[in-house]
C-alpha cells in the first residue's frame, strides 16, 4: 500500500519547499506542495497521503492547528506527521508532538536524518497495513465456514437481521431461500466423509456463482443445509431463482476416484412481506417458513422448489 505514495508538504517558504521536494523526489517519492496548512488540510481531503511533513509557523493555519485538525478526523489509515522547527524552537516541539505530530526535524534539516527519519514513519505504517491484513484475515476467519467458504452459523445470526431492518427502513423485499442435500447422509455413508465434503463445497461453489455478487449471499446453516439470502428480491422472483438452482445442483457432478457422483437438493422460499408483518416475529420466522416449505418439498418427493 505505501510502494510509491504521496507525501504532503506543507511550507510556507517557496525555497524549503523545493528543498524538500528535490530530496523526496530522488527518493522515489511523489510531493504534493501546500503554502499553509489551510491549503495543505484542502489538498489532503482530496487525496490521501500517509505522510504528512509541516513546518511550524505558517499562515492562515499553523502546523499545530494541522496537526490537530489531521487528528480530528476518524480515518482507517493512520497518518504519520514530521513536524519541522527551528533549532531555537525545542519548547514547540512538545507542543506539536502533543498536538499530534509522531516526530520532528529541526532546520536547517541534515537530508540524510530527513530519509533517516521518515523511513521510521514508513516502517510504521507498513507495520500498521500488517496488522489490519492480519486481523481482517482473522475477522474472516470469525464468520466463514472453514470448509465451504460460505458464511458461518455466526454471520446469519448477526447478519440476517441488519438485511431485515434494510428492508423495512427502505420499504424493500427480502428474500431466503432454504436448500437441503437430499439423501446426502446415503453419500456419507457409501462413499466416505472426504467424499461428502467435496459435495459440499462444489454445492457452495455453484450456488455462489449463480448469485449476485456482492449483493446476494450464502451461509451454511448445519450439515448439509444452506440457505441462500436475495435482498431487494420479492418472492416470485426468489422463487424463479431457487429453481434456477436446483436445476445447476441437478446437474453437478462429482468425480471421486471411483465414480461420477450426481446429486439433488430440495429448496423452501420465504418472503418478509411488510403487510404480514414478518418484522415482528423477526428474522428466525423467515427461516423457518422457508425451513417448512423444504421439509414440505422433501415430503413431496424432493429435488423440488417449494
Amino acid at each position: 500500500m505505501y510502494q510509491n505514495f504521496s507525501i504532503l508538504i506543507a511550507e510556507d517558504n517557496p525555497v524549503s519547499g523545493k528543498m524538500l521536494e528535490k530530496i523526496l523526489v530522488q527518493e522515489g517519492h511523489k510531493v504534493i506542495i501546500a503554502e499553509n496548512g489551510r491549503v495543505a488540510m484542502e489538498k489532503f481531503n482530496n487525496k490521501f497521503c500517509p505522510i504528512i511533513i509541516t513546518d511550524w509557523m505558517m499562515p492562515e493555519m499553523n502546523g499545530q492547528e494541522l496537526c490537530r485538525a489531521i487528528r480530528a478526523v476518524d480515518r482507517q489509515s493512520y497518518v504519520y506527521i514530521i513536524l519541522v522547527t527551528a533549532n531555537n524552537e525545542k519548547q514547540k516541539v512538545v507542543t506539536g508532538l502533543e498536538a499530534g505530530a509522531d516526530d520532528y526535524i529541526s532546520k536547517p534539516y541534515n537530508p540524510a536524518e530527513l530519509i533517516a527519519r521518515l523511513n521510521t514513519g514508513i516502517r510504521f505504517l507498513r507495520l500498521e497495513e500488517s496488522l489490519k491484513k492480519a486481523n481482517e484475515e482473522i475477522r474472516k476467519l470469525s464468520i466463514k465456514d472453514s470448509l465451504t467458504g460460505s458464511y458461518n452459523r455466526a454471520f446469519i445470526s448477526q447478519h440476517l437481521p441488519k438485511e431485515l431492518k434494510r428492508a423495512i427502513r427502505y420499504n424493500k423485499p427480502l428474500s431466503l431461500i432454504f436448500c437441503d442435500i437430499d439423501h446426502f447422509k446415503r453419500i456419507n455413508d457409501t462413499f466416505g466423509h472426504n467424499v461428502g465434503d467435496q459435495v459440499l463445497k462444489e454445492l457452495v461453489r455453484i450456488i455462489s456463482n449463480a448469485i449476485r455478487m456482492n449483493m446476494d449471499w450464502i451461509g451454511r446453516y448445519g450439515g448439509e443445509e444452506f440457505i441462500v439470502v436475495l435482498p431487494e428480491t420479492d418472492i416470485h422472483g426468489a422463487y424463479f431463482i431457487a429453481e434456477r438452482l436446483r436445476k445447476k445442483v441437478e446437474a453437478m457432478v462429482v468425480k471421486t476416484m471411483e465414480e461420477t457422483i450426481s446429486i439433488t437438493a430440495s429448496f423452501g422460499v420465504s418472503e418478509f412481506n411488510h403487510e404480514t408483518g414478518y418484522e415482528v416475529c423477526g428474522y428466525e420466522e423467515l427461516i423457518n417458513v422457508a425451513d417448512q416449505y423444504m421439509y414440505q418439498a422433501k415430503n413431496e418427493g424432493r429435488n423440488m422448489v417449494k
